[in-house]
């Protein structure tokens, strides 16, 4: 990834600017990153972290960045050389990629000098705000398509290259199994799929020519879009016949592609033909402004489609154009004391957690997600049996659970500015990601209506967000 420590709002170095000059960049803060609930999402699932590293690792202001800024007549030359050294030397714990999350739940956090933790803000939601969204939006269309294989191609109609590819790792993470994204599939191992366009059968003199010189090119991965004219009285009956010539000539085909009309009635029809032809294996492949909402409306319908071919209101997040990530201050040093911050809002919703958070997730013997807990990052050992959760609005909602495992969720990504791990593999995020869905009830999970899933605060940090919001922002 190349530098980017001036994909920054301006207010970061204005307010890094004051720190400097006030003498309060070295003073040790605590932010967190969460997301807020809202409709059609319910919950997310974790992705971007090794972009994330990368980003804070080639943090460094360039000669370049330094001049630029000297060009804006607003900092003084104390402030530039100061910048010439910048470096991130703090710790950054995160969420894994995969997992599971929901709303007001710490995704991750920093510790570090303030400066360093405040310039950070608008990369990090960038990076993990754009993967999050995109992994939940795949991974949406992949519980709709009920075990069957989607591909994403959206590459086309992402925001800019960069959207593109990462929206396509995303899509890898959430669920998708291939991608239409040559560059994405080099640079991240994952499978690539496609198969032609209709100006590949139109610049033939007939459709059957058109399928018999693609089927020439690729006789063991034939998959044949057969919507460019009429898809039952011209498409199918000349696929049929390539595929039958495939097969004398000692290949199998892999089958169609539908991409416009009543995609459940062609699909039954074709299903229907393939199989009266004696191609009962081969695929039917779908596109055409695909969701998660068509998807399970077409299998409602019965469509006999196997494989789902999403673009556009995948990589775009089509019904949700941002995933509305927040970072907020939580904790920041007076006096040589880590002392604990809370923003207070007319709005409840928007009132934040104060202090050094951890969040648990705690599981029912038989390994099923019973609930998360947000604690304060000392209370590890009172994490003890039977422990008895409450929700933080209605407190009167309270669940004892007498047996269950517990999981920090929370993993060292950055520490003393270095890495503190070696990360895994998209295919073994994948593979995470995919035995934590086992865990989470389906009714969490569901399109919609979904039931919110128990994210509940320790006693401890209920009493401090109480004490603080008594006065006002300040310990008393």
């Amino acid at each position: 990834m190349d530098n980017l420590t001036l994909l920054t709002d301006l207010y970061q170095l204005t307010m890094l600017y004051g720190y400097f000059r006030s003498g309060m960049d070295g003073r040790r803060a605590v932010f967190t990153m969460f997301f807020r609930q809202t409709p059609g999402l319910n919950y997310a699932v974790m992705a971007g972290n090794e972009q994330l590293r990368d980003y804070i690792l080639s943090l460094r202001f360039t000669r370049e960045d330094l001049g630029y800024l000297g060009s804006l007549n607003l900092f003084d030359g104390h402030f530039l050389d100061y910048l010439k050294d910048f470096r991130f030397t703090g710790n950054i714990d995160i969420v894994r990629e995969g997992s599971f999350v929901f709303p007001g739940e710490p995704l991750l956090r920093v510790d570090a000098p303030l400066a360093q933790a405040q310039l950070v803000e608008t990369a990090l939601l960038n990076l993990i705000g754009h993967q999050t969204l995109i992994a939940t939006k795949a991974n949406r269309v992949a519980r709709a398509a009920q075990g069957d294989r989607v591909m994403e191609f959206g590459l086309r109609r992402a925001q800019g290259p960069d959207a593109g590819v990462l929206g396509s790792r995303a899509a890898a993470v959430g669920g998708c199994t291939s991608t239409s994204n040559v560059l994405a599939g080099r640079m991240f191992g994952i499978p690539v799929s496609g198969t032609h366009a209709h100006s590949w059968v139109m610049s033939f003199p007939s459709e059957l020519e058109a399928f018999r010189a693609y089927a020439a090119c690729f006789p063991d991965s034939c998959l044949l879009l057969v919507d460019t004219y009429d898809t039952l009285t011209s498409g199918l009956p000349n696929a049929i016949t390539v595929f039958r010539e495939l097969r004398e000539q000692g290949h199998e085909p892999l089958g169609i592609r539908l991409d416009s009309g009543d995609l459940a009635y062609l699909s039954i029809k074709a299903r229907k033909m393939l199989d009266e032809a004696g191609f009962e294996n081969t695929l039917i492949c779908a596109s055409n402004d695909l969701d998660e909402y068509l998807i399970r409306d077409l299998k409602l319908q019965g469509a006999r489609i196997s494989l789902w071919g999403v673009g556009t209101k995948l990589i775009t997040s089509a019904d949700r154009s941002a995933f509305g990530g927040v970072y907020k201050m939580c904790a920041l040093e007076e006096d040589g004391v880590l002392m604990p911050k809370i923003k207070v809002s007319d709005n409840p919703d928007k009132v934040t957690l104060p202090g050094r958070q951890e969040l648990y997730r705690l599981y029912t013997s038989n390994g099923m997600a019973a609930a998360d807990l947000i604690a304060l990052d000392d209370e590890e050992e009172s994490l003890t049996k039977p422990l008895t959760i409450f929700d933080p609005k209605d407190t009167w909602k309270r669940m004892t659970l007498t047996e269950y495992s517990v999981r920090k969720m929370l993993e060292p990504l950055i520490a003393g500015g270095r890495p503190a791990n070696e990360l895994p593999s998209l295919k073994e995020i994948q593979a995470f990601r995919q035995q934590e869905e086992k865990t989470i009830w389906e009714q969490h999970l569901r399109l919609v209506n979904p039931s919110a899933f128990k994210v509940d605060l320790s006693d401890r940090l209920w009493q401090l967000r109480s004490r603080l919001l008594h006065g006002r922002g300040r310990d008393v």
